[in-house]
């Protein structure tokens, strides 16, 4: 069988959705078993108020990443927009490594750009000033001293205004900026870029460092039950129905 490496991003997992969790035990268990490497590129959950924030959904999550880790396959994990604040202790108990939100990979002898994707979204401005903010390093150290009622509250505010504001934003705005692409390609020197964020799975043709690239972009696991294969000599973007 030929070496492979899966992608995935935007589950959203949440204990209001046992299914998606479910879906990710199945995919664990049994498609993803062999991988060369497992990549998670953020949202994994639908919000992460700290790893202090132990409770029977989210220790079920980190004992099915364990469980698989145990099998021999690394398993890394870039933040998203909606777990930022997962840290180190988590990321222990599920086997898991923490990748910087930018982070290039040898991908069968492909340099690869890898990233969640939020940081390419630079049209939609309230939002970039926000991930300004909560990248750096004194506003997640404050969040985090607060207790967990108050976190939770936050979230969940947070999280009806971030869909009132995208129902209100044109998909233009909300989707990636191709500059913004093509600089990212160009200071990292590669012809292969995958991230997730948008919901959009596509593998898109365009010419970075003047020279032909792909930009390919994962789905979420809600509607779109997207996955990505990477093996020496084949993309396969795979979608299912995942519900």
């Amino acid at each position: 069988m030929q070496p492979f490496t899966y992608f995935i991003s935007d589950l959203h997992l949440s204990a209001q959705r046992p299914d998606i969790t479910q879906c990710l035990a199945d995919f664990l268990r049994v498609k993803a078993i062999g991988a060369d490497a497992l990549y998670v590129l953020g949202d994994l959950f639908e919000y992460w108020i700290g790893d202090d924030d132990r409770n029977e959904f989210s220790e079920q999550v980190a004992s099915l990443f364990k469980e698989y880790s145990q099998t021999g396959v690394p398993i890394y994990f870039i933040h998203g927009n909606r777990d930022f604040l997962i840290r180190e202790k988590f990321a222990s108990r599920a086997g898991m490594t923490i990748l910087p939100e930018q982070h290039v990979i040898d991908l069968y002898g492909t340099p690869t750009l890898l990233m969640h994707g939020d940081e390419l979204c630079t049209l939609d401005l309230a939002y970039q000033k926000f991930r300004k903010k909560a990248r750096g390093w004194w506003w997640p150290r404050m969040v985090l001293t607060l207790p967990l009622w108050v976190r939770k509250r936050i979230a969940e505010k947070g999280r009806k205004t971030s869909q009132q504001n995208q129902q209100k934003l044109s998909m233009e705005i909300m989707d990636v900026t191709s500059s913004e692409v093509v600089n990212y390609m160009q200071e990292f020197n590669v012809q292969q870029l995958i991230h997730g964020h948008t919901h959009r799975p596509a593998i898109h043709q365009l010419v970075a460092n003047d020279k032909p690239a792909l930009r390919i972009v994962l789905g979420d696991w809600y509607d779109q039950g997207s996955m990505l294969k990477i093996t020496p000599k084949s993309i396969d973007l795979i979608s299912e129905n995942l519900g």
